[in-house]
């Protein structure tokens, strides 16, 4: 690891923890961990995605679902409102200077979300991709798991 953000840059650390803390508090859990995972995947972040699928299955969300997540528009084992989410947080992640996010994705999430709920699964989206930021730029390594 290159540095460790937790102690060289305290209150900034802290200040992701305080958004972590609402986003995790206000999206349902499971949809929070795909969500999470999804991103990750997306970002290439070994650690988030390790963290992120051992905490899915620590949950109890199934192995099978969880390897859907890189596949999940053709998976039976995501609901609407689950593909929905996951579409939000592709092109949030992947967010297209020119276009944002599309209508149609925004749209979709609207039919299967309040605005307070997509409010709220943005802010999860967007701590995800600081998480994946901060552990990709400083090597944060999964543990060795075995």
């Amino acid at each position: 690891m290159r540095m460790n953000l937790s102690k060289t840059h305290k209150k900034g650390y802290a200040a992701v923890l305080g958004l972590e803390s609402y986003a995790s508090s206000a999206v349902p859990k499971e949809l929070y961990e795909l969500v999470k995972l999804r991103a990750s995947i997306l970002n290439g972040c070994s650690f988030c995605t390790d963290m992120h699928s051992h905490d899915a299955m620590n949950m109890g969300i199934p192995a099978a679902k969880l390897f859907a997540v890189a596949a999940y528009n053709d998976s039976p084992l995501f609901s609407d409102a689950e593909r929905a989410a996951l579409r939000l947080t592709d092109e949030v992640t992947r967010l297209d200077a020119m276009h944002g996010v599309s209508d149609e994705v925004f749209n979709d999430a609207a039919e299967e979300f309040s605005e307070e709920e997509i409010g709220n699964l943005i802010l999860a989206i967007a701590t995800i991709n600081v998480w994946n930021r901060i552990a990709i730029t400083t090597q944060l390594e999964p543990p060795v798991r075995g």
